[in-house]
């Protein structure tokens, strides 16, 4: 295929004018998430403030040709608009007086012929083609592609229910992901091109913060099909919930007392209070979703069994095993896995490390989550050893930040060589050795021991918190493959070689995030759903306002405020302010409405698919 170089004035048209067809020109020449429709009213739109006005062609024509494309775009242009635009270019083309009208005119007439199917699609429903537009940056990053500019836009109206409802049409855990999650839709917004992204987290949180409840769940008719779910954390209720709502009777087996998974056996209530984890698994039941907990799959009833009660089954147990280190001493009394300090915590079983100094090895969420939680158990003094960098750690910035906050040391370029003990096999010092950072492997600086003695932290207990694995031997006895330490699958999530079983989130990818296990399970159920013999489709009728067309002035970004360090770290209560009304205004005008300008419309009003 022979492109042009496009020069800096004509961008992305001059690419389009070769003699190619429309699909390889779109393949060659159009950006992620852009729309060639307003792209070309943006390239009408500078040719027409660079005019000089003095012939009638550029000074009203090309105004003209900027007012069509608005209403094309916005799908509000009459039958026959194209044609119109298409005659109304060719007189600007063939009657300019100047090169800047007759290449406008010109480019406007390639794109509407490289790109008519795009053209007709926003004039029959005001909303892009999904292959010539991959959609707003930020909706694009989210794993489970939750519409963000809308809900914005929804919280900035004061329409708070409508916004969690709209996130809840991807998302059944509005509020989790509000407290908890890793926002990776802010790591590509578009506002850092101006001064820094949007903090979507926290407008998130205001909303769900401020609605008032959730509505009644909107069900589809009932399939007669039976769908059992096994794990009651993020994924599988996940799986659950839009199941339910599809139409088919779910139910969810949990081996522990209480529905969450991690969410509620994993983080601690600082961060996300169980109270509010409860309301979220609450709406989820009223969805259809029954829940049985206490029951574990493989011991008090088998896959196999499950399997032929129900018509499909989706695994999604989690990674709630702990792994080890492999270092001498560490079966010592005193050592525990940032997994079980947790969940004793969560369980209403804390430790008691009033006067203790605590070691934890690990430099991610999980033990940054561990060190604080062991502050707040009345520890001495809490020390996170790492064999890294800070710089390198995987944790989140402001979860370093808190620990430190919070009155944790950080000992980095410190590897952990051997738990000594007392007489008693009790650890009383990690020993570590010095290290000094070395080259890059796998995208991170690798350690090697320094030039340097060992040191000697002394300690009376070792948190391990260097990963999780999944507890697979029952299911793997039964057929399912495990890989690497984890559920092998397809894809589209369904088990290879066994008919009928899904499996996803932690134990499918390994322990990661919150919203990642939410994904697999809107995916499982969309492919649970197709491999039963329907493709239904969740529809949600909220009017978005309208778009704002002010100018987005530079403006700092707003955070969120945190208690005093020494205030919350003698309690578990939540540690991170809400925005103010003043604040949650400010920050949802930064907002640069990429659904609408410069990605396309990639919704048709009042109607939003799932």
């Amino acid at each position: 295929m022979s492109i042009a170089n496009p020069s800096p004035q004509t961008g992305l048209f001059a690419a389009m004018s070769g003699q190619c067809g429309a699909t390889a020109r779109r393949l060659g020449a159009t950006a992620r998430g852009t729309c060639p429709v307003d792209m070309t009213r943006a390239h009408v739109g500078v040719a027409h403030a660079q005019s000089c006005g003095k012939c009638v062609p550029c000074r009203i024509g090309l105004a003209s040709i900027s007012d069509m494309l608005e209403e094309i775009i916005d799908g509000r242009a009459h039958e026959g608009a194209l044609e119109d635009l298409e005659e109304l270019a060719e007189h600007i083309r063939v009657s300019s007086d100047c090169a800047i009208g007759y290449q406008a005119a010109e480019q406007a007439l390639i794109s509407i012929r490289a790109f008519r199917e795009d053209f007709e699609q926003h004039m029959a429903h005001g909303s892009c083609l999904r292959s010539s537009s991959q959609g707003a940056p930020c909706v694009v990053s989210c794993p489970a592609h939750v519409d963000v500019p809308g809900y914005i836009a929804l919280t900035a109206a004061g329409r708070f229910d409508d916004a969690v409802e709209l996130i809840r049409k991807d998302n059944p855990f509005p509020s989790a992901c509000a407290y908890v999650c890793e926002h990776p839709c802010e790591h590509t917004c578009r506002r850092a091109m101006v001064d820094d992204a949007v903090n979507i987290r926290g407008l998130k949180r205001y909303a769900v913060d401020h609605a008032f409840r959730p509505r009644d769940v909107r069900r589809l008719a009932s399939t007669g099909k039976r769908v059992a779910v096994v794990g009651a954390g993020p994924s599988g209720l996940s799986a659950a919930y839009y199941l339910a709502r599809l139409g088919h009777r779910v139910d969810v087996y949990e081996r522990l007392e209480k529905a969450g998974g991690m969410l509620r056996y994993g983080i601690p209530n600082y961060r996300f209070p169980k109270d509010i984890l409860d309301e979220e698994v609450r709406s989820i039941e009223q969805a259809g979703v029954e829940i049985h907990c206490g029951v574990e799959v493989g011991t008090d009833i088998s896959l196999s069994e499950l399997r032929s009660q129900f018509d499909a089954v989706y695994v999604a147990i989690g990674a709630h095993g702990d792994k080890k280190v492999g270092m001498p001493g560490e079966d010592a009394r005193g050592v525990v896995s940032a997994v079980q300090l947790l969940r004793e915590v969560a369980q209403g079983r804390p430790y008691d490390w009033r006067g203790k100094k605590v070691c934890i090895v690990g430099g991610g969420n999980v033990a940054m989550d561990a060190a604080r939680t062991a502050v707040r158990l009345g520890a001495d003094r809490v020390t996170v050893v790492y064999r890294r960098r800070v710089a390198d750690m995987t944790a989140l910035a402001e979860e370093i930040e808190g620990a430190v906050a919070d009155g944790c040391h950080i000992a980095d370029l410190m590897a952990p060589l051997r738990i000594e003990c007392n007489g008693e096999g009790e650890a009383v010092s990690l020993v570590v050795q010095p290290q000094i950072i070395g080259p890059v492997k796998g995208g991170r600086p690798s350690p090697m021991p320094a030039d340097r003695d060992e040191t000697a932290l002394p300690c009376d207990v070792v948190v391990v918190a260097i990963g999780q694995e999944i507890q697979a031997c029952s299911f793997e006895k039964e057929g399912m493959t495990c890989k690497r330490g984890s559920f092998f699958v397809e894809e589209d999530l369904s088990a290879v070689a066994m008919e009928g079983i899904y499996a996803g989130g932690d134990c499918m990818r390994g322990p990661a995030t919150a919203i990642l296990a939410i994904a697999d399970g809107q995916t499982a159920a969309k492919t649970i759903d197709r491999d039963l013999g329907f493709h239904r489709e969740l529809v949600l009728d909220i009017d978005l306002p309208p778009v704002r067309l002010e100018d987005r002035i530079a403006c700092g970004r707003a955070v969120l405020g945190e208690r005093p360090g020494e205030e919350r770290r003698r309690d578990f209560e939540l540690v991170e302010y809400g925005f103010s009304d003043r604040e949650m205004r400010q920050e949802a005008a930064r907002c640069l409405n990429c659904d609408h300008f410069g990605c396309g419309i990639l919704r048709k009003e009042g109607r939003l698919a799932w």
